[in-house]
């Protein structure tokens, strides 16, 4: 399939044709077309797959064939769950809308409020905006989306789980008319508040599951690495960093206070290095971003702020310093290398503070993992193995009251069940199912109360 296939208007052919897209991904194959016929869509796909396209592209050919509802209020409404996020979906957007009488517009918190009211009173065709920021600028009257045309979720499920659900449906209600188109982007379908979600939210929809957070990235190689402790962390990453040939690398910590004390010590290193964390204001982050991904820096060490929406192309390695807490993160940090189709590696440290959190992934991609070592350093650390709760002389006393009890039991049962016979009471034997003196002893119980 082609983009071409799709029948979309020659301007959008020709951005697509500018950036040099030919065939579409198959989130990108799927989405679309259900899209443009005006159908409800909750769709996921995992990272990397092209889902900003799926959406966008639909967006617009919705506002370049169909007139607008309103004058004044905006036309395309996009929510995504962080800044960093809704900054690579409105780069993306601005490709397309750069010298069309569209106009487009990003709305986030942690930015001067008073002009993103002169933003939002220039009447934008497109809005790109973090959930709580637009709530509250709705919330005072800013603007209006009696005419909002379609309502853009992305990362739905993340957006829940930092708690925007009392944002989000306030800007469904805000919106809702029977006109509104919505499309929900979720990385997984099984998610239970997501699903509650959509049935408030979307008409009829139609779903979308494209692989699962499960299935194996085909372009990234998985790596694990037993560590006893901090210092041997450290040794790991400097061995790595040093004989790993890499372009660019991102390092995913567990706190704000690894992520500078890592930065500090790769920098005093020589290495070119660079640090994210939430602390930093809204403009310290852009301009980190800006750069990382300009190339200035080799090294970008980070908290999950950088795990989703990021697409760095020149990323060749991800390193997880420590093991991520919420287990799907584990999927978006490494899916930050191995795009466009090249080749990424991904390399996890556990230690004994990261071992239940190692074994959450492994269940979650739902196969066994093995661990590599670096020849000189090697872990004395091997795993932990479940814990055992000590009950032997607790089940030894109560066995033998436990039989007792189950015998005795049993023999009311049948006793009743012959009673129950001598009166002719046969329906009840059934339902019952008396089990002959002979059987008492290999019959569980519940199988005949």
């Amino acid at each position: 399939m082609q983009f071409s296939d799709f029948g979309l208007d020659s301007k959008i052919m020709s951005t697509v044709e500018h950036l040099g897209f030919n065939e579409p991904t198959e989130i990108q194959q799927q989405a679309i077309p259900a899209a443009m016929t005006g159908h409800d869509l909750i769709a996921s796909s995992k990272t990397g797959s092209g889902k900003t396209l799926a959406f966008i592209i639909p967006a617009l050919q919705r506002l370049l064939k169909n007139r607008a509802l309103s004058k004044r209020d905006p036309r395309v409404v996009i929510l995504t769950p962080t800044r960093e996020l809704a900054k690579q979906v409105f780069t993306q957007l601005r490709m397309f809308t750069t010298g069309s009488q569209f106009k487009a517009v990003l709305i986030l918190g942690g930015e001067n409020f008073n002009d993103q009211v002169k933003t939002l009173e220039k009447d934008p065709h497109f809005i790109v905006a973090t959930p709580g920021r637009l709530a509250d600028h709705l919330t005072q009257g800013h603007f209006y989306l009696s005419g909002l045309e379609l309502l853009i979720l992305d990362e739905a499920d993340r957006m829940l789980d930092l708690g925007f659900a009392e944002q989000l449906a306030q800007i469904n209600k805000a919106a809702d008319h029977r006109k509104r188109q919505t499309l929900m982007f979720s990385a997984t379908l099984d998610h239970a508040q997501v699903n509650d979600f959509a049935l408030a939210l979307l008409k009829k929809p139609k779903r979308i599951a494209i692989g699962s957070a499960h299935t194996e990235h085909k372009d990234i190689t998985k790596r694990f690495y037993l560590c006893d402790n901090l210092t041997h962390k450290e040794k790991l990453l400097e061995h790595f960093i040093k004989n790993e040939d890499h372009q660019q690398m991102i390092i995913f910590t567990a706190t704000r206070a690894d992520t500078d004390r890592l930065s500090t010590m790769l920098t005093e290193q020589g290495l070119s290095t660079v640090a994210l964390s939430g602390e930093l204001n809204q403009g310290q982050r852009n301009q980190i971003m800006d750069g990382f991904s300009k190339g200035q820096q080799k090294i970008l060490i980070t908290t999950d702020l950088a795990s989703r929406g990021l697409d760095l192309i020149n990323v060749s390695h991800v390193i997880n310093f420590d093991m991520p807490k919420h287990t799907e993160e584990f999927v978006h940090r490494i899916g930050r290398t191995g795009r466009a189709g090249s080749k990424g590696e991904s390399i996890s440290f556990v230690g004994p503070k990261d071992w239940l959190s190692f074994k959450n992934v492994e269940g979650f991609l739902q196969q066994k993992l093995n661990f590599t070592a670096v020849k000189g350093l090697k872990a004395k650390f091997k795993g932990l193995k479940p814990k055992k709760v000590i009950i032997e002389n607790i089940v030894k006393d109560n066995t033998k009251s436990a039989t007792v009890n189950k015998k005795q039991k049993t023999k009311k049962i049948v006793k009743n069940s012959f009673l129950a016979q001598d009166a002719g009471d046969l329906p009840v034997l059934k339902r019952k199912q008396a089990v002959a003196p002979q059987d008492i002893e290999n019959t569980d119980i519940n199988e005949i109360d």
